[in-house]
């Protein structure tokens, strides 16, 4: 199985990458219990040609291969700063890339991080509904933090508050939940016996 890691800062050091790479961190000790051998790609939408982003230039090579690690993954963990209560215009930028089902049958986890927790709603309210219209098969439930919840220290790394510890483990224990379960779907549904669709009756009026 695949795992997207997209990143939306416009930081090459931020929050936002950080705890994207703690949750991915998490993940991976999580279904190692499960199932060895996923593997994980990463995005930084800021790494991206600008001139090629914003002019949607899909024929352009990085962007070509950016599409195609959504389209292959399984699931996108996706993370944002908010800035003016909704997600980066960076980020916005790469979704309006995808095509019109361009998440269609990935489960997504969305992060974000902002300055205080009045921006925590901008998950449900803003990131959300994009996700949904993109055709996502399960948006699970978002991580929000601040700065104050996610210490960077340079000898021991990154020391997260208890309250964001344990939205983590719920979520990463969902995603790695709901990737074994899909795997099981996926190979029951390949083995299942072909069923024509009935045809709908058509009743005179």
């Amino acid at each position: 199985m695949s795992i997207l890691l997209l990143g939306g800062s416009p930081a090459a050091v931020s929050s936002t990458g950080r705890l994207l790479d703690h949750v991915a961190e998490k993940l991976a000790e999580r279904l190692g219990d499960i199932r060895p051998g996923h593997r994980y790609t990463k995005v930084q939408v800021r790494e991206l040609p600008a001139h090629a982003l914003l002019q949607a230039e899909t024929s352009d090579l990085a962007i070509k291969r950016a599409i195609a690690a959504v389209a292959d993954a399984d699931a996108v963990i996706i993370a944002t700063p908010v800035y003016k209560a909704s997600y980066t215009g960076l980020l916005k930028a790469f979704l309006d890339l995808l095509p019109q089902d361009g998440l269609a049958g990935k489960l997504v986890l969305p992060l974000a991080t902002g300055g205080s927790q009045s921006h925590m709603l901008a998950l449900d309210y803003a990131l959300r509904p994009v996700l949904h219209a993109l055709d996502a098969r399960h948006v699970l439930a978002g991580i929000y933090a601040t700065s104050s919840q996610l210490v960077w220290n340079e000898g021991s790394g990154l020391a997260v508050d208890q309250a964001i510890a344990w939205r983590v483990e719920a979520g990463v224990e969902g995603l790695a939940a709901a990737l074994h379960g899909q795997k099981s779907w996926l190979e029951q549904l390949a083995q299942a016996p072909f069923v024509a669709p009935v045809e709908p009756i058509r009743l005179a009026r």
